[in-house]
């Protein structure tokens, strides 16, 4: 016998029963599809009362979103000349309008009657018929009266007095209570502060005073300053002691003594030596130079 090499038909060989499998999943597949075509799933539901209720119901709920919707747009008492760009469309104005309105604003106008506002932004006499009733002017400007009670109840109060530029280290307590935010307790600190100093040489030593404001150091450096040094009693940097350096208000002990140590291992000191001594306050060495002597 011959011997097949067909592998197709190898693969399409099927036995009896594969035969008969097949010839039942083909039956199975048709009436299912005949089942899909023919039946109807829908699924039919049952309202229960209460949705009946619920249902019923609904016309009533939309009115009342209805009503709420429309009151809403209810317009309420207001001063025409401070109408919005938002605000003059809901009313029905056009663009140009509203923008004649802005305009006359800018100039720090009003308009102090329907007919000044028809004036100002041009609009149409059914426009401001519609919306002028519910304008609502200032009392000052429906009561020329009212506005004249208001002036002759108006107390007028002394005006306060002008601050004249002053020395700082010139200045006295009750120049120095006339800034705004400077007590008595600080006014003693400013003086105390100068005394130990010997007078300031910079206005930047405010800074350094406690309970000194931002706002309070601006007026102090606007009202003040230093129109010449004060006559100062210097620091022999050079041949003064520890203890007599930290006499001075920015050499506390460990600056003093650093002060000695580096001037026995360096000899004199000089102004560029500052910045080279341990500790030292470096920020304040313009400052602090003014008070020694080299």
């Amino acid at each position: 016998m011959e011997e097949n090499n067909n592998p197709f038909k190898t693969l399409l060989h099927f036995s009896k029963d594969q035969k008969k499998g097949i010839l039942v999943l083909f039956s199975i597949i048709i009436a299912l599809q005949l089942v899909y075509y023919f039946t109807d799933f829908s699924i039919s539901t049952k309202q229960s009362k209460e949705e009946q209720e619920w249902l019923s119901l609904q016309s009533s709920i939309d009115t009342l979103k209805n009503e709420k919707k429309d009151s809403n747009n209810n317009i309420y008492p207001f001063n025409p000349n401070f109408i919005t760009d938002f605000k003059g469309y809901k009313l029905g104005m056009k663009v140009e309008e509203i923008d004649r309105l802005l305009a006359f604003r800018k100039l720090g106008k009003f308009a102090n009657s329907a007919k000044e506002f028809q004036q100002v932004t041009k609009i149409s006499d059914s426009l401001l018929n519609a919306i002028s009733p519910y304008f609502k002017f200032p009392d000052w400007v429906n009561n020329p009266k009212q506005q004249n009670n208001y002036k002759s109840n108006w107390k007028e109060y002394p005006k306060k007095e002008a601050l004249k530029v002053l020395d700082i280290n010139q200045a006295s307590k009750e120049d120095l209570m006339k800034i705004t935010g400077i007590g008595e307790a600080i006014s003693d600190r400013i003086l105390i502060q100068k005394d130990l100093y010997g007078g300031f040489v910079s206005m930047e030593q405010m800074n350094d005073i406690w309970g000194l404001s931002p706002e309070v150091l601006l007026n102090l450096n606007k009202y003040f300053t230093i129109s010449a040094l004060p006559n100062l009693k210097k620091i022999d940097i050079n041949n003064a002691s520890i203890k007599e350096l930290g006499q001075f208000p920015y050499f506390k002990y460990p600056i003093s003594k650093n002060i000695v140590t580096y001037r026995s291992m360096n000899g004199d000191i000089k102004i560029d030596d500052l910045a080279n001594i341990k500790a030292f306050p470096v920020d304040k060495i313009k400052i602090i130079a003014l008070y020694l002597q080299f």
